[in-house]
């Protein structure tokens, strides 16, 4: 095995997956599929800025008066799936649409006016 690495066999060159490695096949399969899910998630440890922005999400979409069921998705192989790495994260149809942040309602009203539209 060379300094530089140019000598190590091909298994030995695999990195970790984002998660720290324990995202199997079935795991990763399981996680996409629900990305394509529709409806609106938050995604995030349950932390209190996931929670200020899943209470904004649910006024918002009070006001326009669409279905308020959200999804709060803490399981990080699962929110890794939607390439976040900084929560909260806000999910509309299964684009990510806002992450890192939280959003007051009236910003998740635009959002969705826009994405719905």
């Amino acid at each position: 095995m060379s300094f530089f690495g140019f000598g190590k066999k091909k298994e030995e060159q695999k990195k970790p997956c984002c998660c720290g490695g324990s995202c199997t096949p079935e795991v990763m399969q399981a996680a996409e599929a629900e990305k394509k899910e529709s409806g609106i998630k938050i995604l995030g440890g349950g932390c209190a800025k996931c929670n200020a922005l899943e209470a904004a999400t649910v006024d918002a979409l009070r006001e326009l008066g669409m279905d308020t069921t959200i999804d709060h998705v803490r399981d990080f192989e699962k929110i890794a799936a939607y390439g976040v790495m900084t929560t909260p994260a806000l999910v509309v149809d299964g684009q990510v649409v806002s992450y890192g942040k939280v959003l007051k309602k009236d910003e998740v009203i635009v959002i969705l006016k826009k994405v719905r539209a």
